[in-house]
């Protein structure tokens, strides 16, 4: 499995659009991708600003290359994105997963 990561910053008074474009755009948009595994939308407040981590989960490079294009470096932020922030990243990172342990029975 392989973990993209991407950060971005948006205004605390307008953190709100960026966490509703993500439901209503972002998440339709990656499960239409074959190899799409998950996604986690992590967010830290920094006062001004609100700093988010978009982690998505993908099966193989390949995949993440249906959802990115050949230049899977380069991160895929859409205008209404560009709008809600105050800064992002222009690339992305890739982490191989070598082990991830989840507690099933805290659930």
């Amino acid at each position: 499995m392989i973990v993209r990561t991407w950060r971005a910053h948006a205004a605390s008074s307008n953190s709100l659009a960026y966490v509703a474009h993500f439901r209503r755009d972002v998440v339709p948009t990656l499960r239409r991708v074959t190899g799409f595994l998950g996604a986690t939308l992590l967010t830290a407040d920094h006062g001004d600003v609100v700093e988010f981590l978009v982690l998505t989960r993908w099966t193989s490079i390949e995949a993440i290359r249906g959802f990115a294009g050949d230049d899977v470096e380069r991160a895929v932020v859409d205008p209404d994105a560009v709008a809600a922030l105050v800064s992002f990243d222009r690339t992305v990172h890739h982490y191989e997963v070598l082990e991830e342990v989840i507690d099933t029975a805290s659930t």
